[in-house]
């Protein structure tokens, strides 16, 4: 079995990011799988920058990640979907910001469904306002479900690892390649189909075509699945209440671009490429529709009919 430190060596990745990952990174993630299996799950009495009431485990996981940051001395600042402002460090030399949800889908914890963290890795930039997502050196999420797994791309594909009894990752699986055409897709934000006879134009004409519905209110959870099947596209569009969606560039949809396209998929707004999406404000949203290219494409002009 491949250990995550001596994957990373084998792809020459230099000592400061694998140090980061692996000595910060994972020790964090242990702590937050803790806290899943232990904590409380109830709702705090604030609410973060998108709005969303926080639960405990919102506000718990996102210390236990800027603390780990914070920490290594790597990281010069954090953007994070539980604050509205940019974290800035001790250590402003320190060669890497990060943006991150500390717990995507935390929603779905007080009935045992799986939940996820994701992460982006950018290499000397400050405030991370005007990047695009493909300046990202690395990302990767987790899922914390009957196993805790995680996807990483550092440049060089996708690869799975497993967290195991005594906190180390160790490989199991090779690079992940996603097919172009769909067998499954996760349709999120269902409501904008009410409205929008491009979207139920592609739920109806999956269901012909005898796709397997994949969606279990989590994006993280969903777009694994894609991964670890090979085939699939996450979908989540905007419509009149939300015109630019739910999901954030920064902290979920440029992270999991990243992934995307490393594994041969492809990720788009409604409008261009996630990845070349200029960031304006640290908590912007987006449109995404993402995995298999064809799919992708076929569900793209779907969308688009509605203009």
């Amino acid at each position: 079995m491949v250990s995550l430190p001596d994957y990373l060596s084998k792809q020459g990745v230099d000592h400061q990011l694998s140090e980061l990952i692996v000595h910060h990174l994972v020790p964090a993630i242990v702590r937050v799988r803790s806290a899943l299996d232990d904590g409380d799950v109830g709702y705090t009495d604030s609410s973060n920058s998108s709005g969303d009431i926080q639960r405990q485990l919102d506000v718990e996981s996102d210390e236990i990640f800027v603390e780990a940051f914070r920490a290594s001395r790597l990281v010069r600042s954090m953007a994070t979907e539980e604050r509205e402002e940019l974290v800035t460090t001790e250590t402003p030399e320190a060669p890497f910001s990060l943006a991150f949800d500390p717990l995507d889908g935390s929603s779905l914890v007080d009935v045992n469904f799986a939940v996820g963290s994701i992460f982006g890795f950018y290499r000397n930039v400050d405030s991370l306002i005007g990047v695009t997502g493909r300046q990202q050196v690395a990302s990767c999420i987790v899922v914390y479900g009957p196993r805790t797994t995680m996807l990483l791309t550092v440049g060089r594909g996708v690869v799975e690892f497993r967290l195991t009894a005594d906190g180390e990752m160790i490989q199991t699986g090779e690079k992940l390649t996603i097919e172009p055409e769909a067998r499954y897709f996760a349709p999120g934000n269902l409501r904008a189909a009410s409205e929008r006879a491009g979207y139920r134009k592609i739920v109806n004409d999956s269901i012909m075509a005898k796709r397997t519905l994949r969606y279990s209110g989590g994006m993280v959870p969903d777009v694994n699945h894609i991964f670890l099947k090979g085939s699939g596209v996450f979908l989540y569009p905007g419509y009149s209440e939300l015109p630019q969606g739910k999901l954030r560039l920064l902290f979920e949809c440029a992270p999991i671009a990243f992934l995307i396209e490393q594994a041969g998929g492809v990720a788009l707004s409604e409008e261009e490429a996630v990845l070349d999406i200029e960031v304006t404000t640290l908590h912007q949203r987006s449109p995404i529709i993402c995995g298999s290219s064809a799919t992708v494409t076929e569900f793209l002009t779907a969308l688009r009919s509605d203009s």
